[in-house]
């Protein structure tokens, strides 16, 4: 348990563990098909599902992404529930190569802006590289930990995120400065892995798990009880489907008052 109560060695296991990520399609390497190996992010659950990665995105939302999903190791599609509009401003939380900035820059359009966070450098030359080939000129990567997100107050419309937050070691931070950013009036809609009341300790002191999108997931009323602390409102959280024995994926939502 020591490494679980330690920011930085939590930050760094994950952030090598997701650098290996961006890592592998250039390397040709297989996604790995067990869950929470001891080495790799896994994209399938016990039974060999698939229930991370790109499987949630049709065929529409691939074309937008500009090829960015090969890397994904999201657990939902949360531009599918943002409600984004023309002109809006758009930051993804931990953007990885970029698929959702790539979707949310093509539905706020050329007087819209696409932000994508990231704190793994492998990820962001991934991601702007995958800008680059794809010639988009509304989205933007900026280095940084979601705990202190590089953004002025007050500056984006609309928050999202994919299978992220769980792995932060201060997840009431994290929306504490969701809530900063966010205009008034502003939304946040993410989609995380929401842990069952029962999770057993076993698995919430396993690193791997963690770094896989489980063992740091909230529960559905910690979640409510983050959000509510930081200054949200409206929140809706609604499962998605299982990844774990003892976790599933949902959407979240939440609105800071206008």
């Amino acid at each position: 348990m020591a490494e679980l109560t330690d920011p930085e060695t939590l930050r760094e296991t994950v952030r090598e563990k997701y650098a290996a990520a961006a890592r592998a399609p250039a390397s040709g390497a297989a996604a790995p098909s067990s869950c929470c190996g001891p080495t790799e992010v896994a994209l399938t659950d016990a039974s060999g599902a698939q229930v991370f990665g790109d499987v949630h995105y049709d065929e529409h939302e691939r074309a937008a992404a500009a090829g960015a999903l090969d890397a994904s190791l999201g657990c939902g599609v949360p531009t599918a529930v943002a409600d984004l509009h023309e002109g809006e401003t758009v930051l993804d939380l931990g953007s990885g190569a970029g698929g959702d900035v790539f979707i949310s820059a093509a539905r706020v359009g050329p007087t819209g802006r696409a932000i994508g966070l990231d704190m793994t450098d492998e990820m962001l030359e991934l991601a702007r590289t995958n800008a680059s080939e794809a010639g988009l000129d509304n989205v933007e990567f900026v280095k940084g930990h979601i705990e202190e997100i590089p953004l002025p107050d007050a500056s984006v419309d609309v928050v999202i995120s994919n299978c992220v937050i769980n792995l932060s070691h201060d997840k009431p931070q994290v929306f504490r400065e969701v809530a900063r950013v966010l205009k008034p009036g502003g939304r946040f809609a993410v989609s995380d892995v929401v842990a069952d009341p029962g999770m057993d300790e076993a698995t919430r002191a396993d690193m791997a798990a963690w770094t896989g999108c489980i063992a740091g997931a909230l529960t559905h009323a910690e979640f409510q009880e983050s959000l509510r602390a930081a200054g949200l409102g409206e929140i809706e959280i609604r499962e998605t489907h299982r990844v774990h024995e003892h976790a599933a994926a949902a959407i979240v939502r939440a609105t800071k008052p206008a």
